[in-house]
């Protein structure tokens, strides 16, 4: 996977074992040729501290969009994640 516009956006998908939705966001972001920081909630629980602390829900997959120094967005919903990595796909 190519690492995608690395000095302006950094991008950070926080996931779990067994979570389908997980699995298709992974799956496009590789059909994409995306790079993405893979943080699992399951295997390292300060990630799901993260999470909470950020969104105030465990629920996943969740994209985590750092903008430089303009701070982070946070993106749930599968569906969502895939349409923005397909359009920054189309931006590089």
């Amino acid at each position: 996977m190519s690492d995608m516009k690395s000095d302006k956006k950094r991008l950070t998908l926080y996931i779990r074992d067994y979570c389908m939705y997980c699995s298709r966001v992974l799956r496009a972001a590789q059909q994409l040729d995306l790079e993405l920081e893979v943080r699992n909630i399951w295997q390292d629980r300060s990630y799901e501290q993260e999470l909470l602390e950020a969104t105030g829900r465990r629920m996943v997959p969740v994209l985590a969009i750092s903008k430089g120094g303009s701070g982070q967005t946070w993106m749930p919903e599968s569906r969502d994640i895939i349409r923005y990595l397909e359009s920054e796909s189309r931006t590089d």
